[in-house]
This record gives C-alpha cells, structure tokens and sequence, in this order.
C-alpha cells in the first residue's frame, strides 16, 4: 500500500543514518534528499516537502552545534518532530461521540486497501458496542458494492448501497439519511480510488 511504503523508504532512510561515522553537511543534504523523494512519490505536496527540508536544516545546524552533541540522534529528532507536524498541523483529532450520528467517509488512491480497511474499522466499533453501518458509494469499480456487501454481510452490520443508481452522491446522501433516521451511531461511506490526474473525481468528492 502507498502509506506502507512510505513508512518503509523513511525507515530505511532513517537506518542508513544510525550507520553512518561521519555527520556533516553533505550527509544531511543526502539524508533530506532521500526523505524528499519518498514524499513526493507518495505525492506529497512539493510545497510541504520544501518547508520540511527548510524547517530541518535550519533545526540541525549542524556547524552551530557543540562537538560533544550526538548528531545522528538530533537529526533523527528533527525528521522526525517535522513529519508529525506535516500530518498533526496542530488540530486536535475528531473524536466519535457516542449517542449521535458520526459520518466518516474514506478517501484515498486506487487499490489503497479502503473497502478492506472500512470492514475493519466498523467490526472495531461494533465490538465496543457501537451501532455502526456501512454506505457504499463507489459506483467506479465493478464488484466494490458486492465486496463491501460480502464483509457487511460476514460482520452482521448493516450496508446501504445500489447497483442501479450511478450517482454516488446521492447514494452516499440517502444512505447517510436512511441510517440517521434509524439512530446509527457510526455511519462510513467508502468512495471510488482517487487518483491525482483525475480532476472529476476530486470535484465529486
């Protein structure tokens, strides 16, 4: 999955540092280039990826820092605090309330593992006694109705979707009205793979 191998190509990255003796400018250039690849192959705006690299360097300073600083460990620190930032942006995360409708809807690249990982999360909530459903609304990929059914059905949570109706929108909008009215406190639509080049997908979104 591309979240997998992201996490990968940056531990690798991250290991080949531990290994190195020497740790100068030249190093940390090669280190943040690694880094700056993994990002931008995995589409990371080249905006953020620049502001990282930026935010790194200017934390390391490696020529400002004393002889006796481990550098390895303050590189490591700096990558590592930059990442989380990336992602964190300071928001706090939504937390589900219990008692009252949650909607969540999954997004994310073709073949990302969504319709697998949204089975998953439901039975995850349902075993803590949360009343949860699922809403199909990818009408792109043949079959995602039916694999979405299929663990539904294994689980024992109820799913809300059409073979008819090409509109996902609307299949997404009275899925989300029909368990609403019917009290469900965890509600999770899955959509069609996005891809980067596919501008109406996004616009559907």
């Amino acid at each position: 999955m591309v979240l997998g191998d992201l996490g990968a190509k940056l531990s690798a990255t991250l290991a080949r540092l531990q290994k190195v003796t020497v740790v100068d400018d030249e190093m940390l250039g090669s280190i943040l280039s690694d880094i700056s690849r993994a990002l931008l192959e995995s589409d990371v705006n080249i905006r953020l990826v620049g502001e990282l690299r930026n935010n790194i360097k200017t934390r390391v300073n490696l020529e400002a820092e004393s002889a006796g600083t481990n550098r390895q460990k303050l590189i490591r620190r700096a990558i590592i605090d930059e990442l989380v930032r990336m992602v964190g942006a300071g928001r706090a995360p939504y937390k589900l309330k219990k008692g009252k409708p949650n909607v969540v809807m999954f997004v994310g690249l073709q073949g990302s593992g969504k319709t697998t990982t949204i089975a998953k999360y439901c039975n995850y909530y349902a075993r803590k006694g949360w009343k949860t459903a699922m809403v199909c609304a990818d009408t792109f990929r043949a079959g995602a109705f039916d694999q979405l059914k299929q663990n539904a059905t294994k689980l024992r949570i109820p799913f809300y979707g059409s073979y008819t109706e090409p509109d996902p929108v609307a299949i997404a909008e009275d899925g989300v009205r029909q368990f609403t009215d019917e009290n469900y406190e965890l509600i999770v639509v899955d959509t069609s793979g996005r891809h980067k080049q596919e501008s109406a997908l996004f616009e559907e979104m």
